[in-house]
């Protein structure tokens, strides 16, 4: 079988149990499933701007976290303690979003789990992906979830074989401290391990990349002089 990379050095204890580590985006089947089915139809304990959308049910917001007007929350949802979410962002229903998160403007996440500090904080998108604890998604990020022809996502493994997820909708597995530069697309099935760096710019094949890693975009610029009449 093959071994993935580190990825969590602590998870939120109602994920702990659940928790496969060479099958971890099984966390957004049934564990994400039973947590959002047994939330109450509403707690709202953090601060809702009247200009923001709360639609549907079981919805939990946590103390000290703020809503901003524009933002659209579906439920069933679950907010942490302390979490921003900013102007005119959307979380689609089935998200799970831990303490001290920042869900930024114009970001669309569906069917996600943030684990605390993680921060997509920039036009990103989040689908059907796990973001580890002080991810750090740069602006225009894209985690993309579905292919093309519609086939069920497998990850390459790098030595010839691949993974077979069983899921048409996959975008990513993000480890504890992983960062990802400005305007990046990882493709659906990547699996990147703790603390790695992405390279502003990088288009991510699927397929698992190792912590303690830089992953670079390497490019050649050519600068031309213009021919002045």
């Amino acid at each position: 079988m093959t071994r993935l990379p580190e990825l969590f050095a602590t998870l939120p204890a109602v994920f702990a149990e659940s928790f496969d580590a060479e099958r971890p985006w099984t966390l957004l089947d049934e564990p994400l499933e039973a947590l959002l089915a047994a939330l109450p139809s509403a707690e709202i304990l953090g601060r809702v701007h009247p200009g923001a959308h709360l639609v549907g049910d079981r919805i939990v917001i946590g103390k000290g976290s703020r809503i901003a007007p524009g933002a659209v929350v579906e439920g069933p949802v679950w907010i942490g303690e302390d979490v921003e979410i900013r102007v005119g962002a959307y979380l689609r229903g089935g998200c799970w979003v831990g303490d001290n998160c920042v869900v930024g403007a114009n970001v669309e996440m569906k069917r996600a789990i943030l684990f605390p500090g993680a921060h997509a904080a920039h036009l990103n998108y989040v689908g059907d992906s796990i973001l580890g604890c002080d991810v750090n998604l740069g602006a225009g990020v894209i985690l993309s979830n579905f292919r093309h022809d519609g086939k069920s996502i497998e990850i390459p493994t790098g030595d010839g074989d691949r993974l077979a997820t069983g899921k048409r909708k996959l975008g990513a597995i993000l480890g504890d401290g992983v960062a990802v530069g400005c305007n990046s697309v990882l493709n659906p099935g990547s699996i990147v391990g703790a603390r790695t760096q992405i390279y502003t710019g990088v288009q991510l094949r699927s397929g698992i990349y190792p912590a303690d890693s830089l992953i670079k975009l390497r490019q050649e610029i050519e600068v031309v002089a213009l021919a002045l009449p």
